[in-house]
């Protein structure tokens, strides 16, 4: 039995919530409170600091330009809440808002702006997203188990933390779909349902966050770093993406357009690929992530679109349905250029601005890939319009700062801030070798 199993003041059991955000390093903080104040909570929150924003994933802090100045607060969520009960011990913790002194959406909220993102997508097509997240993370324990990528054995020997898992994130009023022993070393894949909107991230949030409550409650330590070891595989975050029309109608899908695309899907994925070497700052926000996104490593290192291709960065997903109505409802794309460091809110907006952006635009849908692409000459490449994507964060942040058009989706200081923000954690481990930065990162996500 765990040992946070064993706590036995009965009394003291779920009387704290934790009101929480999830931040620009993709690190889950806020603050708790008593369960008796909640009602004040909602209406009047939390007291947060503008600051705080410049918090990297190592806890240092970049240079700042708010300093000490400034008041704001993070408003709890009642819609984003979550309850786990572990028999004697529970977790209850609430994603959040921050929100002005005034009450207006702060600029650096994740969640405010996810929903900007969104606002944008259905003011311009009429449609809403409908999207989910799945997650890759590695426990930490070697087991010493060999062959047993995908196996059955493997999977047994975690089976009551995957029960557990499983049962949580039913009790959190979400869908789980799937979990099972992964490819890699004491890897481990957790699937759930697409949600609408803001909800498909404050999912991924907390799958992420009970996923490592169910681990420490086993005796396990879970991480979700993008690699471990470069000689290994690395842990991904691939999103699906559908839309819906007004009237609740699939809008992803045309039986008579190349590929089942509809014509709003096709620029869409246009506008992703096209500006996706200036969103990869975002969504694959760490030093080590740019180790996995390399050729033959199932993830991404071009901007193209692929069918039946796990190594494009943009997907065509398939289908098993056989009715039309079914396939349109199935029919998705799966955005795989992202991991686990990226905080989902933030993450999914970059992707749904692209893809507005390439609404707006008028792009044409662009011509699937169904080969390897990195055996091609750079003359090639070019040809076909396809990039390597940026093969450090420095590169790629530099790629999002000198865009105008990537910058403007966000509010005016984002970037400047952002970047000092990253610039902050590449700092902090600019002298370490691949190892140990590798170790330090498994430590912190």
């Amino acid at each position: 039995m765990s040992k946070l199993s064993t706590v036995e003041d009965k009394n003291a059991k779920g009387q704290l919530i934790f009101a929480a955000t999830c931040d620009l390093a993709g690190k889950v903080r806020g603050k708790a409170f008593l369960k008796s104040d909640l009602e004040r909570r909602l209406k009047r929150g939390m007291g947060w600091v503008p600051t705080n924003v410049l918090i990297n994933c190592f806890d240092g802090i970049g240079d700042t330009p708010f300093g000490a100045l400034g008041d704001l607060l993070l408003i709890p969520d009642q819609a984003a809440a979550v309850n786990a009960d572990f028999g004697t011990y529970s977790e209850h913790f609430m994603l959040g808002d921050i929100v002005t002194l005034d009450g207006e959406p702060w600029d650096f909220c994740t969640r405010a702006i996810l929903k900007s993102a969104l606002a944008r997508l259905e003011r311009i097509s009429g449609v809403r997203l409908i999207s989910a997240f799945e997650h890759e993370f590695q426990l930490k324990r070697d087991m010493g188990l060999i062959g047993e990528g995908f196996g059955r054995s493997g999977f047994e020997m975690q089976r009551p933390l995957c029960e557990t898992l499983m049962q949580q994130i039913h009790a959190a009023g979400l869908s789980p779909d799937s979990i099972m022993k992964e490819y890699g070393p004491e890897q481990y894949e957790v699937v759930i349902a697409p949600e609408e909107g803001v909800r498909a991230a404050d999912a991924a949030v907390i799958l992420k966050e009970l996923t490592r409550s169910t681990a420490r409650f086993h005796g396990e330590d879970a991480t979700f770093t993008p690699i471990r070891d470069p000689a290994s595989v690395g842990n991904g975050v691939h999103i699906h993406m559908s839309f819906l029309n007004a009237d609740n109608t699939p809008a992803t899908y045309d039986a008579d357009r190349p590929y089942g695309m509809s014509a709003l899907t096709g620029s869409f994925a246009a506008g992703v690929l096209k500006y996706l070497d200036a969103i990869i700052a975002i969504t694959a926000p760490s030093v080590i992530s740019y180790l996995r996104l390399t050729p033959h490593r199932w993830s991404a290192a071009f901007n193209n679109l692929g069918f039946r291709d796990r190594e494009a960065s943009l997907r065509i997903c398939p289908v098993t349905a056989k009715e039309p109505t079914d396939i349109a409802r199935q029919y998705n794309i799966e955005y795989r250029a992202a991991d686990a460091a990226a905080c989902p809110h933030l993450a999914l907006a970059a992707v749904v601005h692209a893809g507005c952006q390439g609404i707006e635009e008028g792009l044409p849908a662009p011509q699937p890939t169904e080969e390897d692409i990195s055996l091609l000459s750079v003359a090639d490449l070019s040809k076909r319009g396809f990039v390597r994507l940026p093969e450090t964060l420095d590169g790629a942040l530099n790629r999002f700062i000198e865009n105008d058009v990537v910058r403007g989706w966000f509010p005016d200081t984002f970037a400047s801030v952002y970047k000092a923000h990253k610039e902050s954690e590449i700092a902090h481990v600019a002298d370490m070798d691949t190892a140990a930065r590798c170790q330090l990162y498994e430590s912190v996500y």
